[in-house]
């Protein structure tokens, strides 16, 4: 069973990768009961062997498991099935759903007052962010360029507290930001609400950007719905694309 080429097997809006068709592949395989929970995978060896994908590959599709709550890998062990169904990822400390509760409680409104406090330094410091982002290519620096601009939103609000809450979440928000570029191909997609947020600011209109980070958040949650429970018209092991 070769993979490897699973970017160029899709006929629908958006490839996917190798480690996608890898991930989707052995995710069928718990979810159908070939593994039960209890059950360790075969090796990275073995697996690497089976479905013809590199290490590195294999290994981003086991971790991209393990964030979704299928399996746990233990050291030395191997990596062994715990759920049968995905129900609620974790990033870091966080889950998946307790994570954007609280973003939406706390970012939205922040977007509100950064449109009204921010100054020409906050302007200048987001833009050059959006414009780094926009033109970056490679997605581990992107994500810590998504982070980034998130606390610089809160910064714009001029309230050390609000910044302090994004910097207690900062990690899981990198861990969930690069999630959702593997397996949703978010990178484009968030750019451009990013860029509605800063227009947003600029023009000092407080209901324009908190508008704009609902916007944003929405299509976080949506993305990560998709993943989570992808249409079960798709066959993952042909390489679709994810729904």
């Amino acid at each position: 069973m070769n993979l490897s080429d699973s970017k160029t097997a899709s006929q629908g809006p958006r490839r996917i990768s190798a480690m996608e068709a890898v991930l989707a592949h052995l995710r069928a395989a718990i979810e159908n009961g070939e593994y039960a929970v209890g059950d360790k995978l075969p090796s990275e060896a073995e697996l690497c062997r089976t479905l013809e994908v590199s290490r590195p590959v294999l290994r981003e599709a086991l971790r991209a498991l393990q964030t979704m709550g299928l399996t746990v890998s233990r050291t030395g062990k191997g990596t062994f099935v715990v759920a049968s169904a995905v129900e609620d990822p974790t990033f870091g400390d966080y889950a998946a759903s307790d994570l954007l509760e609280v973003r939406r409680h706390v970012e939205i409104p922040v977007a509100g007052y950064a449109a009204r406090r921010r100054t020409p330094e906050d302007l200048d410091h987001l833009t050059h962010l959006l414009e780094r982002m926009e033109r970056e290519t490679d997605t581990t620096s992107w994500v810590a360029l998504d982070t980034l601009f998130h606390l610089a939103v809160a910064q714009a609000a001029q309230n050390p507290v609000f910044r302090r809450v994004i910097e207690e979440i900062r990690d899981a928000l990198a861990r969930q930001s690069a999630f959702l570029n593997d397996l949703g191909g978010r990178r484009e997609h968030s750019n451009r609400e990013h860029r509605a947020i800063v227009e947003a600011l600029m023009d000092g209109s407080e209901l324009d950007a908190t508008d704009a980070m609902a916007h944003h958040l929405d299509r976080v949650e949506t993305t990560l719905t998709d993943i989570v429970r992808p249409s079960r018209a798709q066959t993952p092991t042909e390489g679709g694309p994810e729904a």
